[in-house]
Order: structure tokens, then sequence, then C-alpha cells
């Protein structure tokens, strides 16, 4: 046999794979097919997103004092002459700043010696952030109105110690507001901090300790420099969702005379007649205020990988040795379950269980009832809110998991035009909640059918709210999954919807389930939006309890709380579960 015949199946051969390659490249399809999907999420989020901008700075530039078709710099020429502006964004940024000081040292801390050291009680650290996360955070700040206030158990002891009638500490001035709001954000610190230690490399703190250091130089000069660019990043987030904080400023501001940005957004809106023009012209200053801090954002996340400490070396994270100082971590540890949990909670539980609010005594304990859960379980006003917000909250977290689930498909696969979905998904982060509020109002005043007051305009403004965040789950859930696997269910003859379907959606899901119980979550404490454009019939358990606060109901208010704290606790422990699931299958795709 000759070398052209032995030679010729050879070539057969190969001719017969180059059409099974072909089609593995070309598994997207060719031409419209492969860009009308793109094009059709693209015109829905430009459709869901661009609105609210485009009637904020359009609102912004109408002088309503003197109505005409032309645009004018009036309403931000009076702000800008106004000294109270000033006075509001020096007390924001100082409010957000020392709130992020306070729970990033807290947070920070309490996660290195949960994750990297040998200290007991760290369960609890794990229970306060799951509770915390189902906590309303309006329910958060009235326990501690609560146990901060004159009559409270804390100034009460102050005073009774010491003999004076000045109380220790004054809930509605800054530093009351600082440490109520660096409480509620050390839960998530924890959380995000966390996951950060969690994959430090032991060798190198090992090294330093076999150098001769000590356990407090270890952490100051090799852990938290390994952490630094995570650590600043969370930072720069954390003071970013504080400079739009609602609850804390408009609860224990405006009741002390404290102006922020926030508050004076709230407050032009539910003035009579509203001053839309003023508030928009706020609200187009909070946006640029958040983009500049997260440009600064985005420059920190891309120089993380100068300090990765993780390789392929046969990684093995390691508990750090604290030796005769792991009673103090543990020490840490509880002091953390007792100030951001145990106090606050057992607060709730004490008003919820007694007909009027009155301090912590033996005396009431004979008073103590359930009257009020029973009023909060049979009353079909507390039922139908319950309702609403499991309506509003399922709605907008199955829509905002769709979309950013096929977002981030396109995305990390290079879809033709793909760059441009991820530029709109992202876009929601730098609106503000109260902002996105005035604007969704704006829009529903505009449209010719009765969306305002309904349940579905809150719907559409959490789903323009919450689409980044899933954005951040679906994203990285999509990079695990290797190309192989879709390119063999094209070359099986799958299109893009079956392979989305039957390849990509399974092995998203756990990463999917968590982003959409994550989305429920804040969806159903949010109040900052819900506030804004809940009318009588459409109103969410945030809101309910915002308004039985403010017309003293305030045992009502703890039942229903406990309630619902109980139930979202539960959501809550069930999307740690799952996040950490799927983060020990990384790499396994």
């Amino acid at each position: 046999m000759s070398a052209t015949q032995l030679a010729a199946p050879a070539e057969t051969g190969a001719e017969a794979r180059r059409p099974a390659r072909r089609k593995a490249a070309n598994w997207r399809g060719r031409g419209w097919r492969v860009r009308l999907p793109v094009f059709a999420v693209t015109t829905i989020l430009a459709l869901l997103v661009l609105p609210p901008l485009v009637i904020l700075v359009r609102t912004s530039l109408t002088d309503y004092s003197a109505p005409g078709d032309d645009l004018t710099l009036y309403n931000f020429t009076s702000l800008f002459a106004d000294p109270l502006l000033y006075v509001s964004a020096f007390n924001s940024v100082l409010f957000a700043a020392l709130s992020t000081l306070l729970s990033l040292i807290i947070g920070a801390v309490v996660a290195w010696i949960v994750e990297r050291s040998n200290a007991p009680f760290k369960r609890l650290a794990v229970l306060t952030t799951v509770i915390s996360l189902g906590t309303p955070a309006i329910l958060y700040v009235y326990a501690w109105v609560f146990l901060l206030g004159r009559a409270g158990p804390v100034n009460a002891t102050w005073r009774w110690l010491t003999g004076t009638r000045d109380n220790l500490v004054d809930i509605y001035s800054i530093p009351g507001m600082v440490l109520v709001e660096g409480f509620l954000w050390v839960p998530l610190v924890f959380l995000l901090c966390s996951a950060t230690f969690k994959r430090q490399n032991a060798d190198l703190e090992e090294a330093a300790r076999m150098s001769g250091a000590n356990v407090f130089d270890t952490v100051l000069r090799v852990s938290l420099p390994m952490a630094k660019p995570a650590l600043l990043g969370l930072a720069l987030f954390i003071f970013i969702r504080n400079i739009e904080a609602f609850d804390v400023p408009v609860l224990l501001g405006t009741p002390g005379g404290i102006k922020l940005l926030t508050s004076d957004v709230y407050l032009a809106m539910t003035r009579v007649p509203p001053d839309l023009g003023h508030s928009s012209a706020f609200a187009v200053i909070m946006i640029l205020l958040v983009s500049v801090l997260l440009y600064f954002y985005g420059r920190v996340s891309r120089s993380a990988d100068r300090y990765a400490s993780v390789t392929g070396k046969g990684f093995r994270p390691r508990p750090f040795d604290l030796g005769r100082y792991r009673w103090v971590g543990g020490a840490i540890i509880l002091l953390n379950f007792l100030l951001v949990l145990a106090a606050p909670l057992s607060a709730i539980l004490w008003n919820s269980v007694t007909p009027f609010v009155r301090p912590f005594s033996i005396a009431a304990l004979s008073n103590l009832s359930v009257g009020n859960y029973t009023q909060v379980l049979t009353d079909p006003y507390y039922l139908d809110m319950a309702l609403n917000t499991v309506i509003v909250a399922t709605a907008a977290a199955t829509v905002a998991v769709a979309l950013t689930a096929v977002v981030a498909w396109f995305s990390v696969r290079n879809f033709p035009g793909s760059q441009a979905l991820e530029h709109l998904v992202s876009l929601p982060i730098v609106l503000p909640g109260i902002v996105l509020g005035v604007a969704m109002i704006q829009i529903a005043l505009r449209t010719p059918f009765g969306l305002y007051g309904t349940l579905w305009l809150i719907v559409i403004a959490f789903v323009i709210r919450y689409m980044p965040y899933g954005m951040r789950y679906a994203q990285p859930g999509v990079m695990q999954i290797h190309r192989e696997l879709e390119e063999a269910a094209g070359i099986a003859g799958a299109g893009q919807a079956g392979i989305f379907r039957r390849v990509v959606f399974p092995l998203l899901s756990p990463a999917l389930l968590a982003a959409w119980l994550f989305i429920f979550l804040l969806a159903s404490k949010e109040l900052s939006i819900a506030i804004l454009l809940a009318g009588s019939n459409s109103k969410t358990i945030a809101v309910a309890m915002f308004d039985q606060w403010t017309n003293g109901q305030a045992g009502e208010v703890a039942a229903l709380g406990m309630i619902w704290t109980v139930l979202m606790s539960c959501l809550a422990a069930l999307m740690i579960w799952l996040t950490g699931k799927d983060k020990k299958s990384e790499g396994t795709l």
C-alpha cells in the first residue's frame, strides 16, 4: 500500500472533524439570530433604566414657579445659593464616614477572628448575621430609640449611677445616628469580609510568626495588608450606601433637627405642594456624588490582583492559633452578639409583649401579654401589607434575576453588543433609593394609565434598583461554567434558547437562587422607595411599620417586626447556606 493511500483516510478524518469544529465555534448563531436576542434585552433594559435618569435631569432643569418650555438652571442656582445645602452635604459625609468606620472596624475584626483564628463562640457571629439580615432597618432603629432614648435603660442607668440629669447618649444627634447606622451594617461587613479572610493563604502568617512576630504584629503587617484592596473597596461600598441611607437620617436626624441630603429630598417631595424641581436638583447632585465614589470603587477593585496570596500550590486555609488570646477573641464575638443582635432584639421582644411603651422592670412582668401579636395576626390591614410585600418582593426578585441571568450569559460569552448590556444593568447603582423614588413618581404621573399608587410601580422601581445586585451573583456563576458544555450542546443541534435552558440555567441555578433570596430580603424591607410610591392599598411591611410608629402604635410595630424577622431570618439562613455551597464548587465546572 502506498504512502498516498495511507494518508487518504487521515485526510478524510480531518475533513470530517472540520464541520463539527466550525459548528462548535458558531453555536451562538450568525447575523440576526445572534444579534436579535441581545437587541431585545438591550431595549428592555433601556426602557427600564434610562427614563428615570432623563426625567430627573429634565425636571431639575425646569422652573415650576415660572412654567415654560425653556430649560433653566434656576433650581441649581437657588440650591447652591442656600447655605443649608452645604450643611446637609457636610452632615451626610460626616455621618457616612463615621458610620462606615464603625461598621468596618467591628465587622472586619469579628470576621478575622471567626475565619482565621481558633477563638470560641464562632456560631454566635453567624447567628447574628443571619437574624440581622432578616430584620427590617426601621425595626432596628426603633429598638435603639427605645434603648438609647431619654427614658431608655442606658440613659436611665447612667443617671442613676452618676446622679446627673444629663443623658449619656443622645440618639437624635450625629453620634447617636452613627452608632445605630454603624451597628446596622456590621452583619453585611462581617459576611463580605469573611469571604476575604477565608481565602487568605496561612503560609505568610505562619512565616511571620516563625520570624518572631506576635499575634498583633502579624495581623497588622501581614493579614490586613493582604486584604487591603478588599477592605478599601468594601469601605467605599458601605460609604456609598450610608450616603444614600434613608431610615436613620429621617427617623433620627429629622426629629433632632439634623439635615442630610436624603432627608432633604424626602421633605421636598412630601411637602404640599411637592417641590419637584428642588428635589430633582438635589437628586442629580446625589447621583453625581455617588458616581464619583463608584469610579474610585471600580479603580480599587481592578487593583485586587496585585494582592493575591492564593495560588495553585496546594492552598489550604488554616486557623491562626491565638494561644492565650483566644478567649479575648471569643469575648469580642460575644460583645458583637450582644450589641448588634441581643440588645435590639430584646427591646423589640419586650415592646411586643407590653400593652404600652415602658422601660424594663420586674413590676411590668405582670402586665405582659400577647395582645399585640393577636392584633397583628387577625387584623386584615397587616395581613394585606404582608401579602403586598410578598407580591412585590417576589415579582421584583424574579424579574431582576431573570434579566441579569441572561445579561450575565451574554456578557461573559461576549455576544455582540454585550458591553452595552453590562453598562445598562449596572447603571442603576448610581441611583440612591430616595432618588429613584422621586424619578418613578414623575414617570407615573406622566403615564396615560393609572400607574401611580399601585404595586406594579413599586415592582418596576425595585427591579431597576436591584438589577446590579443580581448581576453580581449571576456573572461569577456563569464564569464558573466552561464554554465546552455549551459548545457540545451546540454540536448536538441545540439553539441559543435550548442551550441556556438545558445547560446554563441548571448549572447556574444555585447562584440565581442565592441572588433571588438576597434581592427578596432587600426588597421586603426597603423603605426609601416604597414610602414615596405606595398608595393607600399598596403599602408594604416597611411602610406599615413607619406609619404605625408615627401613629404611636409601638407595640403592634414590635409584634409585626418580630414575626417578620423570624420569617425573613429563615430565608437569610437559606441564602447564606446556598452562597457557601456555591463557593465550594468553584472551579469544578
